[in-house]
């Protein structure tokens, strides 16, 4: 006899393509638990910014790992998984379908198919790479792990120092270690994945509308997290769009218009690069649409995703 898999809905796509909108509503329509899958919206300090649910959104149905972590702290991949695995199982305990939503497709890959079990990296390699110069790096990398560095531009200095660092502090090639993915909860579970892909002048418009309003709603929020002495030069929630574009804005340095315009153009760039994953990268079986209306989406996922 077979055991049917819990079910899981999953909802993917490029910022402001109308993800949160058709979660709030499946939640609402399916006693559903929305649980974040962006990088950004984990942190505590940037609501509006990330566009994260409001707190009347969050009262209408349950909301899991959104604005839990404080600024200070970093997230990462593996970190989100295993936090939204016990969320997932609290759902299914409490008979509500959870709903994975986002657009940060690299915790989605880490949750379903698992992380690679790299040992922790001894502290003075990875201090000695990360003071290597990126061409350095790349030559070394290339002696020690030939396939790694022909897949590595030289400019990519992130990429090279790890598949560096961790060459050189297993003994293994980092790729070795990727085909060895553990924890991914793929196969216990039956996923019903769709992407948005909405038309991309829509997209963009509505991108420019969306940082227009944030300059303004969101400056309160920029101001408070570059006042803060305790945050990191590197935090990773100083990378979240709109902190670097707002901040010389509050500065006096340029003015709104200025900030505005920047700030579109980075949120546009993010999105085509978010579009050509979600449309390349994740398995046919997830159901990719160019509607934008809620209720029409509300019903394609029943129909398609079999909820």
């Amino acid at each position: 006899m077979t055991v049917a898999l819990p079910k899981v809905a999953l909802i993917a796509g490029p910022t402001a393509s109308g993800k949160s909108a058709l979660a709030l509503a499946l939640a609402e329509k399916h006693d559903g638990t929305i649980i974040n899958a962006d990088s950004m919206q984990v942190y505590a300090d940037l609501r509006i910014l990330t566009a994260r649910p409001s707190h009347e959104e969050e009262a209408r149905v349950p909301h899991r790992l959104f604005g839990h972590i404080d600024g200070a702290e970093a997230s990462s991949a593996a970190r989100w998984a295993t936090e939204a695995r016990g969320a997932i199982h609290e759902a299914h305990a409490a008979g509500r379908l959870p709903i994975l939503v986002g657009g940060t497709g690299l915790y989605m890959r880490t949750l379903l198919d698992g992380i690679a079990p790299v040992p922790e990296i001894e502290p003075h390699i990875r201090a000695e790479v990360r003071a290597t110069p990126v061409a350095d790096a790349h030559a070394q990398l290339a002696r020690l792990d030939p396939h790694g560095a022909t897949r590595l531009g030289i400019n990519d200095s992130a990429r090279v120092a790890r598949a560096l660092e961790v060459v050189r502090s297993t003994g293994r090639p980092l790729h070795e270690w990727q085909n060895e993915r553990t924890g991914g909860i793929g196969r216990e579970i039956s996923l019903a994945a769709m992407i948005l892909l909405p038309d991309r002048d829509w997209l963009g418009e509505r991108i420019d509308r969306r940082f227009a309003w944030m300059a303004d709603a969101a400056s309160g929020e920029v101001a408070a997290l570059l006042a803060r002495a305790d945050i990191p030069a590197d935090a990773p929630v100083l990378r979240a769009i709109g902190v670097a574009e707002l901040g010389p804005m509050l500065r006096g340095e340029i003015d709104s218009q200025k900030a505005i315009a920047t700030g579109s153009l980075v949120t546009r760039q993010y999105a085509k690069r978010q579009y050509t994953w979600f449309r390349r990268q994740p398995p046919p079986l997830w159901h990719r649409t160019g509607e934008i209306e809620t209720n029409a989406l509300v019903h394609y996922f029943e129909t398609k995703c079999l909820i």
